[in-house]
């Protein structure tokens, strides 16, 4: 299977500061990480001039409609987690979290968040995978011209009447009819590889950070410390999970037209021996970029709104 395409979503909605706030960089990942090795910078440069700054946004309805549930139950699972360890260690749910009661929140939570983001991921990047553009000529070209040899690459939609899936619901029922709900949850397993260490790499530099930027611990942070926590700890936690996310976007897209890897390990070791170690880092710098905004907000909003309703 030839992921020789840069690919994006079909439908556009506006809404959720978070998820608006690391859209653009939230497609490029995918491109990297599902895409075969000839697929560049420059090729994403070149559709840019195709589909101009707005079609990065497109396909923003499905993640803005279950980013906030998603987000939602990450921090308040991470913080009930705290509190029932806090109550039943020290018996105050109140009593602040040794590192070691952060790193088992840390790692429940990202395991919790499996059972919510393996299909949410899994349907974006199958109506990723779907809606391509597809560059003209690199599939029997690409890779075997001279250096030096200018081509110019043109853009080819697929027709509506080739779409496998009409939208979001429409793809979910299709994978369920089809593949059963083991469907939903096809490259789950990498996604634990990712979340769970990830969340851990997360939620414990912002911890961390917090304390060093904050002159009196007796206090809350500032939410200027708050936002730049967050958002290192985004930064931090994105790059480290890069090569399991590489290993769950193609697990989850191989499922597509045809089966390419039997399995996690298989396809870590077909990966390496194709095009090397450093397909594990491919979008590597994108996710470092997209991860400081993102979290930073979260974050932010996460810690002002629990002081706004403690305060009521």
């Amino acid at each position: 299977m030839i992921y020789s395409a840069v690919f994006y979503f079909q439908h556009t909605s506006p809404q959720t500061v978070t998820a608006s706030s690391g859209w653009p960089e939230e497609s490029f990942p995918y491109y990297f990480a599902a895409a075969a090795p000839h697929i560049s910078f420059c090729a994403l440069l070149e559709q840019f001039h195709v589909i101009s700054v707005a079609g990065f946004f497109k396909g923003m309805s499905f993640p803005l409609a279950s980013i906030t549930v998603y987000n939602s139950a990450v921090f308040g699972f991470f913080s009930n987690t705290q509190r029932l360890i806090s109550n039943y260690r020290y018996g105050d749910g109140r009593h602040p979290c040794s590192m070691l009661d952060l790193t088992v929140a840390s790692m429940l939570t990202g395991l919790m968040s499996v059972s919510l983001g393996a299909p949410v991921d899994l349907v974006k990047i199958r109506l990723q995978m779907q809606t391509q553009m597809f560059l003209a000529e690199n599939l029997h070209l690409a890779g075997n011209v001279s250096n030096g040899t200018n081509i110019r690459l043109r853009s080819v939609s697929i027709p509506s009447q080739q779409q496998l899936y009409r939208g979001p619901i429409h793809c979910i029922s299709s994978i369920l009819q089809t593949e059963g709900l083991q469907g939903l949850y096809r490259g789950a397993g990498a996604m634990i590889l990712r979340d769970v260490p990830g969340y851990t790499l997360y939620f414990i530099p912002y911890a961390i950070f917090c304390d060093l930027l904050s002159p009196d611990n007796t206090s809350s942070p500032h939410p200027c410390s708050i936002w730049l926590a967050g958002g290192l700890a985004g930064s931090i936690s994105w790059v480290t999970a890069t090569p399991a996310d590489v290993v769950k976007s193609r697990m989850q897209a191989d499922a597509q037209l045809q089966r390419k890897y039997k399995g996690i390990l298989h396809c870590i070791i077909h990966s390496y021996k194709t095009e090397g170690v450093q397909v594990f880092f491919r979008g590597a710098s994108v996710n470092a970029i997209r991860g400081f905004p993102m979290s930073s907000t979260m974050f932010l909003t996460y810690e002002l709104s629990l002081r706004f309703f403690r305060g009521l």
